[in-house]
């Protein structure tokens, strides 16, 4: 089984969004694991119906090792990011996971992709879906 690692901090809006529309997708074809920062972004995560969810810099360095696909901001790979809560630890460990990286030109930090357009969170997530997900995921057979 595919499993899916999302990564949000601060209050886990992006990930809730993320969650919840890989769930109305691929159903449980997938194992969503929510990893968030913080608490109240792990909550938000399993209350958008991840499978399970774990917080903090240890629970992301140790999940993210076998994980299949990573997903989150671009955020999720830059040290000190998300106002200080994801940690140098937590980017070495997203960055060098051999899970393939799903990563969001989301600009909350001071960084910008360029050649990007702006493109609002929810088309980002169903061009995440649709074109990087279904295609590589089983269909649920329920």
């Amino acid at each position: 089984m595919v499993t899916i690692c999302v990564v949000d901090g601060q209050g886990g809006g992006i990930g809730s969004v993320i969650v919840k529309r890989i769930k109305e997708v691929l159903g449980e074809s997938v194992q969503i694991i929510a990893l968030g920062t913080n608490a109240i972004a792990t909550t938000q995560m399993l209350k958008a119906r991840a499978n399970r969810g774990a917080s903090g810099e240890n629970a992301i360095v140790r999940t993210v090792r076998d994980a299949t696909v990573i997903i989150g901001p671009i955020s999720i790979v830059l040290a000190h990011s998300m106002l200080g809560e994801l940690t140098p630890k937590m980017a070495e460990a997203i960055a060098s996971s051999p899970a393939k990286k799903l990563l969001l030109p989301l600009s909350q930090e001071n960084v910008e992709v360029v050649g990007m357009p702006r493109i609002p969170l929810p088309r980002l997530v169903e061009t995440l879906v649709e074109e990087f997900l279904r295609a590589e995921t089983p269909k649920d057979p329920t």
